[in-house]
């Protein structure tokens, strides 16, 4: 598996890669406005024309040097004995969710499927219903990562990009299959709980109406205070711990993507548990960089003189906690992985990767994930 990557500042740049002149994949994340400025179809789709093209806008994007803001990472992926399949399905409301996602998956399945890579439009949208639906077309034993797309925190418009240009409404996938493929997933969070248990006692989906019999809108805002003025963006400061119904931690956090006030609701970016407890979540710098480091701790150990690519989704949530200290985040990833593994990756609205020890894959919020892939 030969990797190249190119990191370009402004839509006038070039897509030139060193070493691979017909790259099999082609991963892109990038900031939303320098996304849609940059000619996609005449500097990428027509310069490799047999190559499949997958990614989505961000918050952030990632590389082995750090976080970057307002650039486009394209890392080119050309494999020895893996076939890599890009599709993509419409999702114009958050209900239809569920579909979409397995209509996506009706379309990757294939017997020799090893794993899939997923991105999605960041709002207006449910990740777990997707997750929900992508499974039921393709069965529990696949590995599923991925992320939501960003738009620098404004939740307004995200995009996700395949050889049919960037798109507001859609859902996008690479399959890759065969059985050379491997693909290592960690997840790990690093927030802390804070205040009394909140029982749901009205929800749908990810559709939060009341807390404790309240609505659950305004008792988030006398939690945030002057913070409130600020939502649903301030929210990625105050994620909510999911617990079980007999109070037992799940080890899912959910994140607020908008906000209904005329129902008093908040709308998260994954489904809850219907009659679970909620309990608020903050964070500091050092248990953020902490978490990180238990993601990669999480991946098994592989032959170091492979070449291998980690793909980093991590929350816009703890970019905005961490500030100027977001780097070490990345470095810390960047130095366990070793020299060998390229990294891409970007801040997001959600992250999709497997639960510690476990094959079925959830949606995240405010955590760093590692999807390391690598040929044997």
């Amino acid at each position: 598996m030969n990797i190249s990557q190119i990191q370009i500042f402004s839509s006038d740049e070039e897509v030139d890669f060193q070493g691979i002149s017909n790259p099999d994949l082609i991963l892109v994340f990038g900031e939303i406005n320098l996304m849609s400025e940059f000619d996609f179809s005449t500097k990428v789709m027509k310069r490799y024309p047999d190559t499949e093209i997958i990614g989505c806008s961000t918050s952030g994007e990632i590389t082995k040097k750090g976080v970057s803001d307002r650039t486009i990472v394209f890392t080119a992926i050309q494999f020895s004995q893996t076939k890599a399949r890009v599709e993509e399905v419409p999702i114009h409301k958050m209900e239809e969710s569920f579909s979409a996602g397995a209509l996506l998956g009706q379309k990757l399945f294939s017997e020799d499927l090893s794993s899939v890579l997923i991105y999605s439009k960041g709002v207006d949208v449910n990740g777990s219903a997707i997750l929900d639906g992508l499974r039921d077309s393709l069965g529990q034993g696949i590995t599923i990562t991925g992320g939501l797309a960003g738009d620098n925190g404004n939740f307004q418009d995200t995009k996700v990009l395949s050889r049919n240009g960037l798109q507001s409404d859609a859902i996008c996938a690479v399959g890759l299959y065969g059985s050379g493929i491997k693909v290592d997933a960690g997840v790990y969070g690093g927030w802390s709980a804070f205040g009394p248990l909140r029982k749901v006692t009205r929800s749908a989906g990810n559709i939060l109406y009341e807390l404790d019999g309240q609505p659950a809108l305004d008792l988030y805002k006398t939690y945030l205070g002057e913070y409130s003025r600020d939502l649903p963006s301030s929210g990625l400061l105050f994620p909510f711990e999911m617990l079980s119904d007999e109070a037992q931690s799940i080890g899912l956090i959910r994140t607020i993507l908008g906000i209904d006030p005329e129902k008093g609701s908040l709308i998260l970016a994954g489904n809850i548990e219907e009659k679970g407890y909620l309990r608020l979540m903050h964070a500091s710098t050092d248990h953020l960089i902490d978490g990180a480091e238990k993601a990669v701790i999480q991946i098994k150990p592989m032959d170091t003189e492979k070449n291998a690519l980690a793909i980093l989704v991590s929350c816009v949530g703890r970019k905005l906690v961490m500030g100027d200290q977001i780097d070490d985040e990345v470095l810390v990833v960047a130095e366990k992985l070793g020299k060998n593994c390229s990294i891409t990756g970007f801040y997001s609205y959600g992250e999709i990767a497997p639960l510690t020890n476990e094959l079925n894959c959830k949606l995240h919020n405010q955590t760093m994930t590692i999807t390391r892939l690598y040929e044997v």
